[in-house]
C-alpha cells in the first residue's frame, strides 16, 4: 500500500484529491508559475473557510479529528461525490485495532446456487479473488476460474485488453471499486500483497491508485468481445451475501446478446460432456 497509508491515510487522501481539482474548477485564476498540480494547500483552506495552518496539520497527520463541518467544507472544495465523501468520513473515524477479519468462505448454499444458475455467475472476495464460479462463467472468461484475481487479470493479462471493449474505463472502475472494498484493511496481508504486486507490475495501476478514486461496489452494464461468440452487452449485478459477493452477468431478454449467451452455454455444455 502507500508508504504512509497506515499513519496518515486522511492526509494522503486530501492531498491526492487536492491535486485533481484545477484552479479553473475552483473559480481561482490559474496565473503563472504554478509548481503543483491542482490546488495549493492555502487555496483549499481559503475555499473551505479554515486556516492554512490547520489544513496543513490535517494533510501532515498532526490533526486527525476534524469536525463534520470541516469535512463537509473540504468535500465541497475537493468536489467529492457522495461515495467519496463517505470515504472521507470513514478515514476521519478512529480505527479500532485488534479486530481480525474472518477468513472468506463460500457457504454451501452459494455453491448450489451457482450450479443452478443458467448465466455466468461467480463469487468474489474483498480483494476481488475469485472464490467459486459456475461452468458458464469460465466459458465466459477463463480468468473467472477459482484462484484467479479479477484485478490482477484485468491489469496484467493481455487477453483482458481485447476482452473489454473499453479497457481504460474498466480499469478505472475496478481500481476505484477495489479501494472502496479495501476500506480500512491496510494491514490485511492479502491486500498488502496484491497492491504491492500491482504497483510493481502495472503503470496503469500506479496511476489510478495514486488518484484515490472511490467507486461503489455495484453492478451496471458492460461490453465484452468474446473470442467465440463476438461482442456482447451484458448487465452485471453484485449481490453481497455474508462476507462475499455474488456476481451475475445476464443479457436483456430477447436481445442478440441473450442469444449469444445461449450459444456459449451450449458450447460449454459440450466441453463438459
Amino acid at each position: 500500500m502507500d508508504h504512509d497509508t497506515d499513519t496518515n491515510r486522511l492526509g494522503t487522501y486530501l492531498r491526492a484529491r487536492r491535486e485533481l481539482v484545477t484552479p479553473e474548477q475552483a473559480g481561482i485564476p490559474a496565473g503563472f508559475n504554478r509548481r503543483v498540480p491542482g490546488l495549493r494547500r492555502e487555496e483549499v483552506a481559503m475555499l473551505a473557510g479554515i486556516s492554512a495552518d490547520y489544513y496543513l496539520r490535517l494533510e501532515r497527520g498532526r490533526d486527525k479529528n476534524p469536525s463534520p463541518q470541516v469535512l463537509q467544507a473540504l468535500a465541497r472544495v475537493l468536489r467529492l461525490d457522495e461515495v467519496e465523501y463517505q470515504y472521507l468520513l470513514d478515514l476521519a473515524q478512529p480505527r479500532q485495532r485488534g479486530s481480525r477479519r474472518r477468513a472468506e468462505r463460500v457457504p454451501a448454499r452459494l455453491h448450489h446456487l451457482l450450479a443452478a444458475l443458467e448465466v455466468p455467475a461467480f463469487i468474489e472476495g474483498r480483494a476481488f479473488d475469485v472464490l467459486a464460479s459456475n461452468p458458464l462463467a469460465v466459458a465466459f472468461s477463463p480468468r473467472l476460474r477459482p484462484g484467479e484475481n479479477r484485478l490482477r487479470s484485468l491489469l496484467l493479462d493481455p487477453e483482458e485488453r481485447e476482452f473489454h471493449t473499453d479497457w481504460e474505463a474498466a480499469t478505472a472502475h475496478f481500481v476505484g471499486s477495489f479501494r472502496q472494498s479495501v476500506g480500512d484493511a491496510t494491514d490485511d496481508a492479502r491486500i498488502v500483497e496484491l497492491v504491492g504486486e500491482l504497483t510493481l507490475a502495472s503503470g496503469r495501476f500506479r496511476a489510478l491508485w495514486a488518484r484515490h478514486d472511490v467507486r461503489r461496489l455495484e453492478g451496471g452494464t458492460t461490453r465484452v468481445n468474446h473470442p467465440l461468440v463476438g461482442e456482447m452487452r451484458l448487465n452485471r449485478d453484485k449481490l453481497p451475501v455474508d462476507d462475499v459477493i455474488l456476481v451475475v452477468y445476464y443479457a436483456d431478454a430477447g436481445s442478440e446478446s441473450a442469444e449469444k449467451l445461449r450459444v456459449l452455454a451450449s458450447l460449454a455444455a459440450k466441453v463438459e460432456r
